[in-house]
């Protein structure tokens, strides 16, 4: 089983549950990885024997700037449904949005919400 990764795609949002996330906005990034049968589907230099990378990274980038959600779960979800109906070629996809800046009082570095699903 082959697999196409994006990593660390920025994009700013207004995703979040508190006022200063859905005014002011934040930077989040995304990381896909799309499992599909790479070793026997591609075979030659046809383009249309894979899933391109740079429609991976416009149907992301497009689901994430044009929607407002509450919960960064929502927003996963979201891209992922999206992607899989993209891409039946794709037998799983595995992705996670990560959140830099959140306001609450404590230490640590990011939050990440991960997600996975499957074509039929």
């Amino acid at each position: 089983m082959g697999q196409i990764q994006v990593t660390n795609m920025r994009f700013y949002t207004h995703n979040g549950v508190f006022t200063e996330e859905k005014t002011l906005g934040q930077q989040i990034s995304v990381d896909v990885a799309v499992d599909y049968d790479i070793e026997n589907k591609v075979k030659d230099d046809d383009l249309t024997t894979t899933i391109s990378y740079a429609d991976v990274f416009e149907v992301i980038r497009d689901y994430v700037t044009t929607h407002d959600f509450n919960l960064m779960e929502s927003v996963a979800n979201g891209v992922l449904t999206t992607l899989l109906a993209k891409f039946p070629m794709a037998e799983k996809i595995r992705l996670s949005v990560k959140k830099y800046s959140v306001p609450i009082v404590g230490v640590f570095d990011d939050v990440i919400i991960t997600v996975e699903g499957h074509n039929d």
